[in-house]
């Protein structure tokens, strides 16, 4: 509890006090007791009634708690103002101590921020802050320590604990050569990490702009509560002025009995309940996200998602592992170790993707490759143990007079030949995810009705991983442009109400991310630019969070609603009874507090999705 929940705490305890004994009392003692309670308990009240009328805001529930206690000062109903007011306050404590409980999974984000960083600068142990480290220092992070921005470790061995970056909670261990990102802490030994980025690139940095501005975007529910409040209060006044007047002036009732029913009219009448619980149902769904590792931009993009019925995929880096390997050696001649030695070679100094591969399956070949050419869009030509070698695709075998095997495989292939003879051929694929097929699986049994891949492979390659991970319909061979017109087309083709969701990775990814309904960015370390684009964030590559990350957002728009309809509803007999004369202001105030405590109780309930 903060200390201002503490003060709130104290105040309510000693007007309780203050009330309790001026029960007891008579005359002049039992007023001022009883106003001393109210005067404890209410005096901020008051005050920000009175500056927001100042201010031109009139309408709000502190106007009309001030209203109506005021009023029932003014009629000498000591007990029923002060009681009034307590319970008012009793209510506002709660929401408060509601609100810090939803927040504290989201803040605890904002605690992976490194308080400093050691860098070795000339043999000497430099202490700077995070934004003064630059690209390719090297940091000194001791065991207890925060890693202060993304690196590779070049010296030392330790496990790291990733949970508030990725919301694993296993330790990752790492040695020289291993990949580490901000605001991870090392636990046990003593690590050099050489930065691969300045503080506000890193990872870190990233994550904390994400959350603080998770809560700006309001979902339909939260704006429908602002504008629904705009003409609901002063309907309630207008209302409550006709109750005071025309009853007494028309008919010749008690002018008193039906200004004390006015005034209890318009103490039921504050929406506490609602405009308590639908911002908190939200806040708590994010709360619950951040605890599985999932940044959500805004109420909106809960609401959105789980109003999704499309879902489309990426296919690289989201539905497969995003990193080449080698499947299969077709051996013409030799042996596989022969065709992988001399294909080693060649690859041993390029860059591309699919040599990294070669060189992973033969990490160390012996001998050397002279004269080695890299010829764009075919292979690699050398000349290896005086004779020439050549590694690529069909095109560059058959311009070296070779006529390669035809095979009928998924995947890139290289053909090999040394000396003019054709040895076989390797075949490099990318992996599908371990939990993609039993993702898809779960996202169809939880509502979602079309699943799509977009990929720029081929469309046999495609075919191969719809059928192995589950998705009901493709699109290969795709451009970056081609992406956002076969998802424009799919937006185009939903139902009204229903929405369309992209999940992606990559640089190429972020056009399509901003085009869709929600944008899903796989990992919080992967690129800026769809992080950027993205209305929800991945922090941890996890592709199995989804189905949970939809049933969570499902659940806070259910909880939403049934606040709304419960509040209104109750808010509508009780205005009612008050109307009549059959709900005294205090039995009123204990009404309108029980509601929204139940409506906020019902709101935390998102908070434990995250458990399930």
């Amino acid at each position: 509890m903060k200390r201002r929940q503490k003060i709130l705490l104290a105040r309510i305890t000693l007007a309780a006090v203050l009330f309790a004994v001026g029960l007891f009392l008579d005359g002049w003692w039992k007023a001022g007791f009883l106003l001393a309670a109210w005067l404890t308990v209410g005096y901020d009240i008051v005050w920000s009634a009175l500056r927001n009328i100042l201010r031109g805001q009139i309408f709000d529930e502190k106007f009309l708690m001030t209203l109506a206690t005021v009023c029932a000062l003014a009629m000498q109903d000591w007990g029923e103002a002060a009681a009034v007011m307590v319970l008012f306050q009793v209510g506002e404590l709660f929401e408060q101590l509601a609100v810090e409980r939803s927040r504290r999974s989201i803040s605890a984000l904002m605690d992976i921020r490194p308080d400093f960083a050691t860098v070795l600068r000339d043999g000497e142990e430099v202490v700077t802050e995070p934004e003064e480290v630059q690209i390719g220092d090297i940091l000194l992070v001791r065991a207890g320590e925060r890693i202060a921005v993304d690196g590779v470790v070049v010296e030392g061995e330790s496990s790291l604990d990733t949970a508030k970056v990725t919301g694993e909670a296993m330790p990752v261990d790492v040695g020289a050569g291993s990949k580490v990102v901000s605001g991870s802490v090392n636990l046990s030994g003593v690590l050099k990490i050489r930065a691969e980025s300045a503080y506000a690139q890193s990872t870190v940095a990233r994550i904390l702009t994400l959350v603080e501005s998770a809560a700006e975007q309001k979902a339909s529910a939260e704006r429908m509560i602002t504008k629904f409040a705009r003409y609901y209060t002063p309907s309630v006044i207008g209302a409550a002025v006709l109750l005071a007047a025309i009853p007494p002036l028309c008919f010749g009732q008690p002018f008193t009995e039906w200004l004390t029913r006015a005034l209890t009219f318009l103490v039921i009448s504050c929406p506490c309940a609602l405009v308590i619980s639908v911002p908190l149902s939200f806040f708590s769904g994010m709360g619950a996200a951040a605890k599985l590792g999932v940044v959500v931009k805004g109420g909106v993009a809960l609401e959105q998602l789980a109003q999704t019925k499309t879902m489309v995929f990426d296919k690289t880096g989201t539905l497969t592992q995003g990193a080449f390997s080698v499947r299969n050696i077709d051996c013409v001649r030799g042996t596989e170790t022969e065709l992988l030695h001399i294909a080693a070679l060649c690859e041993q100094y390029s860059n591309h993707p699919v040599a990294q591969a070669v060189r992973d399956a033969y990490p160390n070949p012996v001998g050397t490759a002279e004269n080695i050419q890299e010829l764009a869009g075919r292979g690699i030509t050398a000349k290896v143990d005086g004779k020439k070698a050549a590694v690529g695709n069909r095109a560059l075998m058959e311009s070296l007079g070779i006529v390669p095997t035809e095979l009928n495989r998924v995947g890139t292939v290289l053909h090999v030949a040394h000396g003019g003879v054709y040895l076989g051929a390797i075949v490099v694929a990318d992996s599908l995810r371990e939990n993609a097929a039993r993702t898809l699986t779960a996202l169809h049994d939880q509502g979602i009705d079309r699943t799509v891949m977009l990929t720029g492979d081929n469309a046999r390659a495609a075919e191969y991983y719809a059928k192995q991970c589950g998705v009901t319909e493709y699109r290969a061979q795709l451009l970056p442009q081609d992406k956002v017109a076969e998802l424009e087309k799919l937006l185009q083709a939903r139902q009204k109400g229903e929405k369309v969701a992209f999940v992606g990775d990559g640089v190429n990814d972020a056009p399509v991310l901003t085009a869709a309904d929600v944008g899903i960015a796989m990992g919080g370390v992967g690129s800026d630019a769809a992080v950027e684009a993205a209305d929800v964030v991945l922090l941890n590559d996890d592709f199995s969070k989804l189905p949970r990350l939809l049933r969570l957002a499902k659940r806070t728009c259910r909880i939403a609603k049934q606040n709304i309809v419960f509040a209104l509803l109750v808010k509508a007999v009780c205005m009612f009874l008050g109307a009549l004369g059959y709900a005294p202001m205090w039995l009123a105030i204990f009404a309108d507090v029980g509601v929204a405590v139940l409506a906020i109780l019902n709101a935390l309930r998102a908070m434990h999705e995250a458990k399930s």
